[in-house]
């Protein structure tokens, strides 16, 4: 095998790697997961989220 078949392989492969995480990202299971990921950033930021170490102190 010489270096173009190596390199057509890489290439092959990548594409066929881009088109499965296509795929996956565009999938109907995945869909309800996306959008409440995409409503982060507008969700009320009044009160943040306790975290462990902070209760500790607090008591």
């Amino acid at each position: 095998m010489d270096i173009g078949i190596i390199r057509g392989l890489i290439t092959a492969s990548v594409l066929i790697l881009f088109i499965a995480i296509w795929a996956w990202s565009w999938s109907r299971k995945r869909h309800a997961d996306f959008d409440a990921a995409s409503q982060l950033p507008l969700g009320d930021d009044s009160m943040p989220p306790a975290r462990e170490d902070m209760k500790e102190q607090q008591s």
